[in-house]
């Protein structure tokens, strides 16, 4: 009885993968001996590898991306997570320094809808043709106070999903987010209201975040208030934000970041990235109806 108990015992206590400790396995790298995760282990000629081993030169036949570390979205780990963040904190930078130094440059900038008013034909905004504002619009900001709390959101939540998603699914999402936040605005908006800010791209990575924490059973609660907080100022109608583009780049960060992370891995790019089209599909249907109404 005490033989069976021992053994038992020890068969409950398996080791964690060295990559992901919280997944026991049973199975250990034949070169290095250490233990790997079904996720980590790579077929060799005897048995499975660990992706260090095999990137260090195993043999096995694989192409190099197969054997590259992958976050959790499936993207390639970098040296520097957090490059692309960084290059957008500073565009929009680089806008709102160019903003301050010639002011004239903002009305060609802002999301509008149509101007002049009706009823005379659009030869302005969107509807006027000039579909570029729902881009440009989103790296757009005119006072230190807006500019200064939309980077800080970016950074403090870019960065963690830069790393977690991989580059490529991070631009795709900053972009699908931002641009749904500029077209519902554009649907719901009066066409002569300026709408500018980074804030619906911000909003969608609220959003992601939030499943990605789900994801990986972390405590939802500081991303829930702190998303309640923004929303509250959201609907304020004190503080004249744009609740359209925040509650449009949070929808879709919530749809693009779930099929991020949970999309299956042999079906993975698809899903992903077959997702990202569907919501710029719905992205132009409403900039095209809109744009229909106005015209």
């Amino acid at each position: 009885m005490d033989q069976a108990a021992s053994s038992s015992q020890g068969a409950q206590s398996l080791p964690g993968c060295y990559r992901h400790p919280d997944r026991e396995t049973g199975i250990r790298c034949i070169r290095c001996e250490r233990p790997i995760c079904p996720e980590c282990m790579v077929s060799a000629s005897v048995g499975f590898q660990c992706p260090d081993c095999v990137r260090g030169g195993s043999g096995t036949g694989h192409a190099p991306t197969a054997t590259q570390p992958r976050t959790i979205a499936g993207g390639t780990i970098v040296a520097d997570p957090r490059l692309l963040t960084k290059i957008l904190v500073g565009i929009n930078v680089a806008v709102f320094i160019a903003v301050q130094a010639r002011s004239a440059l903002l009305s060609d900038l802002v999301l509008i809808g149509a101007w002049p008013p009706a009823p005379f034909a659009p030869t302005e905004g969107v509807a006027g043709g000039e579909w570029y504002r729902l881009v440009t619009s989103m790296f757009t900001h005119n006072e230190v106070w807006h500019i200064g709390f939309n980077m800080l959101s970016l950074w403090f939540l870019g960065g963690p999903l830069e790393a977690a998603l991989g580059r490529a699914r991070y631009l795709a999402l900053y972009f699908v987010s931002g641009l749904a936040g500029s077209a519902l605005a554009y649907l719901l908006s009066s066409p002569t209201t300026a709408t500018l800010g980074a804030s619906g791209a911000i909003f969608g990575l609220f959003g992601a975040t939030a499943v990605l924490m789900r994801r990986q059973n972390y405590d939802l609660r500081p991303i829930i208030a702190l998303l309640v907080i923004n929303l509250i100022f959201t609907f304020n109608p004190g503080f004249n934000i744009s609740w359209q583009a925040h509650i449009g780049g949070l929808v879709a960060g919530l749809i693009t970041g779930y099929a991020m992370v949970h999309a299956p891995r042999k079906r993975r790019a698809l899903i992903q990235y077959g997702t990202c089209a569907l919501v710029l599909a719905v992205v132009m249907v409403m900039t095209i109806l809109r744009t229909a109404q106005l015209g």
